[in-house]
């Protein structure tokens, strides 16, 4: 472990490349409207959210292999490279195609920063203090929720629209120099099979179909031969897809999941709340903007209603289901109030008053907060060990992709009714209906009906969507009540409202079950290392017990450690341990050597005890897994136990 200092270093420059991913999925929508009058292109709008969503959701599947083959150092590097050059000339595009092309490039920055920020936190902070740090990760997405929408409102009303991209510039410029200062070069060993073929095929699959979906109607009409052609090929792509990961060594989406009642129903639940949250978030503005006439920031901070009713949910969700274990009730509850909720805003128009629209939304935020945490809390419950990382990765992607289609039908909706129901009058410039400053500078006659169609329209969207919550209550009625294991029970409780509900997740099965261990581990609040010492027989004190482990790691190649070895394992100076060294020759565990030191037979038995005594802690842990004998389960258990002896250090003491 790196010391104190370096380590909050490279924890606070994570952290704040987190919020630059997670801000930048809904920092554009109160500044789409603006986009859209600067650049033109209004059918194409949904596309500045889709096309990051999906180069997104493809580079989370991939970039922890890529962080197992070439290090996660250079993964993370080279991810906040890609977020910038994105950010860089999605600021600088004079038109929505270079737009959407470079918000691509930013969505495959951030999808990089996510998984690898998670794991570089694993990396440098111990096991024991980790939950507290996930914690703070899990802040930052909900932090970005509330505060994406606002500032995107605040940069076009102050400064210009671009700025909503190029304010990451200067951040990403930090984080990269933090990175490359202070970041140890980390490498698992691991050569993992990566499903090139897999992730090729649902990437094309997905974005046909979300294309047929946003050109269908608007672009084409929906029986052109281009439409019918993309959709036949999606859905061969799709079958292809199936057909290969069901004979992938690794596969992305293992199709033996979709087996469990338990995970289908909850991938297609995830699917619809993504559908809602960022089909809601995205295109609220544009009423807010055009119909009412308010400013940027203004409707930034008319969104927050909705947050506000997601995540008071959302916590208290966790909360109710930590002390419970029963968890059924709220995927009802929120698939009703999610379809109430898209019903109830599809009634807005130019008179409905300010405490009424925010009322309709809190219904629409509580119902997405009420669902949001419940198929990944499930699914982790259900899933066996080596399965653990693709089912939450699955659940996780499913949620993507529901928001990249929630955003794209929305948006073909959008485009294809407001033609219909905005008619520009003769003599009037079409260009003064493009932005919302120009509709309200029109003269009220001929204001009022422009801004009622976008009302109309604004209508359509959310009726039409509506039923979708509806199909999300008739899946709920199929989830069953499951026992659920006390980790996921434990991260439920620690979940941070929006957090790590959509957040990506950890890239395997080990990385998601420390993620659990140590969040088990912090939330008993008792630091566990003196019980455990005492568990093992042995009456050293802790930082002695932490010496002997230092020891066991420097000695493994000749059974010599030296002082020096240990300094460069923890980045100090190897004299700091002589007094404590000194103490275990005197206690009769090592004794010197003409190098260093090495263990007596009672040494070796003492630590034997000691690894035997965490082990057991970590199987009580994990009692409900029940899976104490499979290989690579207990291999993570091996690991965690030599994670937790390594960090049982205080350096104050030693």
């Amino acid at each position: 472990m790196i010391d104190t200092r370096r380590r909050n270093l490279v924890v606070a420059a994570v952290l704040l490349a987190m919020l630059l991913a997670a801000l930048d999925q809904t920092i554009v929508s109160t500044a789409l409207p603006t986009m859209v009058a600067d650049l033109g292109g209004g059918a194409h709008l949904s596309w500045v959210v889709t096309s990051y969503l999906l180069a997104e959701t493809i580079m989370t599947v991939l970039i922890g292999k890529f962080g197992d083959l070439y290090g996660r150092k250079k993964a993370f590097v080279v991810s906040v490279a890609l977020f910038l050059v994105g950010s860089f000339f999605a600021g600088w595009s004079e038109s929505m195609g270079v737009l959407i092309a470079f918000r691509a490039v930013q969505g495959l920055g951030a999808g990089g920063l996510m998984v690898t920020s998670t794991a570089i936190i694993a990396d440098v902070v111990p096991l024991r203090e980790r939950g507290k740090f996930q914690g703070f990760a899990g802040a930052v997405f909900g932090i970005a929720t509330v505060a994406g929408p606002l500032l995107g409102g605040l940069f076009v009303d102050h400064l210009s629209w671009r700025w909503a991209f190029y304010v990451n510039i200067p951040l990403g410029i930090a984080v990269v120099l933090v990175a490359l200062a202070a970041l140890p070069a980390t490498r698992t060993g691991a050569r993992p099979a990566i499903d090139y073929a897999g992730i090729a095929l649902i990437a094309l699959a997905a974005t046909g179909l979300t294309l047929v979906t946003s050109w269908g109607g608007t672009e084409y009409a929906w029986t052109s031969p281009t439409i019918l052609w993309m959709a036949a090929v999606s859905v061969v792509l799709l079958v292809a897809f199936v057909f290969v990961e069901q004979r992938a060594a690794e596969p992305m989406l293992p199709m033996r999941l979709f087996r469990s009642r338990v995970f289908t129903v909850s991938g297609i639940l995830s699917f619809v709340v993504g559908f809602a949250m960022l089909g809601g978030i995205t295109y609220l503005p544009i009423y807010m903007q055009y119909v009412r006439g308010e400013s940027a920031t203004s409707s930034g901070l008319w969104m927050l209603p909705l947050i506000a009713g997601l995540m008071a949910t959302a916590l208290l969700t966790g909360t109710v289901i930590s002390r419970t274990g029963r968890y059924r009730a709220f995927p009802l509850a929120g698939s009703a109030g999610l379809a109430a909720g898209l019903f109830l805003l599809s009634r807005l128009d130019a008179g409905t008053s300010y405490w009424v629209m925010g009322a309709f939304m809190v219904v629409l935020g509580a119902g997405i907060g009420l669902v949001m945490q419940v198929p990944v809390i499930v699914v982790q419950s259900t899933t066996s060990y080596t399965d653990l990382g693709v089912a939450t990765s699955g659940i996780s992607f499913l949620r993507t992709i529901g928001s990249s289609f929630g955003v794209a039908i929305f948006g073909r909706i959008y485009a294809n009714r407001l033609p219909a129901h905005v008619e520009v009058p003769p003599g009037i410039d079409p260009r003064a209906v493009a932005s919302p400053a120009a509709v309200h500078a029109l003269p009220e006659a001929v204001r009022a009906p422009i801004a009622a169609g976008y009302a109309e329209t604004v209508q359509t969207m959310f009726l039409t969507a509506a039923p979708i919550g509806l199909v999300a209550l008739a899946v709920a009625l199929f989830l069953p009540q499951v026992q659920l294991r006390d980790t996921a029970r434990a991260a439920a409780a620690g979940n941070s409202g929006v957090g790590e509900s959509f957040a990506a997740p950890p890239s395997s099965s080990y990385d998601e079950l420390r993620k659990l261990v140590s969040t088990v581990a912090a939330r008993s609040g008792v630091d566990p290392g003196p019980a455990v010492l005492r568990r093992s027989g042995g009456d050293l004190p802790l930082e002695q017990a932490w010496l002997l482990g230092r020891v066991y790691r420097a000695s493994i190649d000749d059974g010599v450690a030296t002082l020096a070895e240990i300094g460069a394992m923890t980045e100090v100076p190897g004299g700091i341990f002589e007094p404590t060294a000194r103490a275990l020759v005197r206690s009769g565990h090592l004794v010197p050597h003409d190098r260093g030191y090495r263990f007596t037979d009672r040494g070796a038995e003492v630590f034997t005890q000691l690894v035997g005594a965490w082990r057991r802690w970590l199987l009580e842990q994990l009692q409900d897994w029940h899976e104490p004998d499979q290989r690579d389960f207990a291999r993570a258990l091996d690991s965690f136990t030599d994670e937790l002896i390594e960090s049982g250090r205080r350096m104050s003491r030693v």
